[in-house]
């Protein structure tokens, strides 16, 4: 089947996110996608202490948005990332959800890894001031495999990339807003890796550009669908745009065949 993956520069304006978002959703399976992932942050991406007061719930309107689409469609469709109203006012989750293809909710994971850096005064954010984390890795056996879910900053845990190929995981999803400093050094490198180790399918749907957060937030894009032998087989590069590429599971366990990682596996 064809997978995609959709990069956008969204905003605190939802209305544009989801008009830009829905017209490259449209386009990805008008040419054939049936597995198609949007970025973190989405529905949203500006000041943070306004994300929490929009949080909603799983039932709320964004999740029925991208449902209705995904039935619309006829496809697998993975919303990266939105704001999930949380017990706590001050806090939200960082969740992202597959919908299938008769618009049901597959599955839902909350973000484990926050993204608390102090990198440069470029790159200094403190993301559990407005979101608290996750606590369980999320699989999801679908009639297209069994995908694993992921966002962001977790890309730098293998652990829980090793806990979702234990769970039967061939495809992991990645939706980012990797920042343009730590993107340029590091994003191509661990997406590859992450690929070769677990040896599944990631498709890493990313932001792009800079966003009006406070002037914080520049994304570095270069959406990527990477193979199981860590070979890139799509890329968007930078701007606004959608990239697919073919996933076989054939390929997935040839590639477990020939280099059998988890039989050798001693820790």
């Amino acid at each position: 089947f064809q997978a995609a993956v959709v990069q956008l520069t969204s905003s605190s304006d939802a209305e544009a996110n989801w008009r830009t978002s829905e017209a490259l959703i449209r386009e990805a399976a008008a040419a054939g996608a049936t597995f198609i992932s949007t970025p973190e942050n989405t529905p949203y991406l500006g000041p943070h202490e306004e994300k929490t007061r929009r949080a909603e719930p799983l039932d709320g309107p964004t999740c029925e948005r991208f449902a209705a689409l995904a039935r619309e469609l006829g496809i697998h469709l993975l919303l990266g990332s939105f704001a999930e109203r949380s017990d706590d006012p001050r806090r939200c989750y960082n969740t992202s959800v597959l919908f299938g293809p008769d618009g049901s909710r597959l599955a839902s994971y909350r973000k484990i890894h926050l993204f608390d850096v102090d990198v440069s005064p470029e790159v200094r954010f403190t993301e559990s001031e407005t979101v608290t984390s996750g606590a369980e890795p999320v699989t999801a056996s679908t009639e297209l495999g069994v995908v694993g879910l992921t966002v962001c900053y977790d890309l730098r845990f293998p652990g829980l990339y090793q806990e979702l190929r234990r769970r039967g995981a061939e495809m992991i999803t990645v939706p980012s807003a990797f920042t343009a400093r730590t993107g340029r050094d590091h994003w191509h490198t661990l997406v590859r890796a992450r690929a070769i180790e677990t040896q599944c399918y990631v498709m890493a749907a990313a932001q792009h550009g800079r966003h009006d957060d406070g002037g914080i937030r520049e994304s570095y894009g270069h959406s990527l669908i990477v193979d199981p032998w860590g070979e890139i087989v799509a890329e968007v590069g930078e701007g606004t745009g959608s990239a697919r590429a073919g996933i076989d599971l054939e390929r997935v366990e040839d590639v477990r065949r020939a280099i059998p990682v988890a039989d050798h596996a001693r820790w």
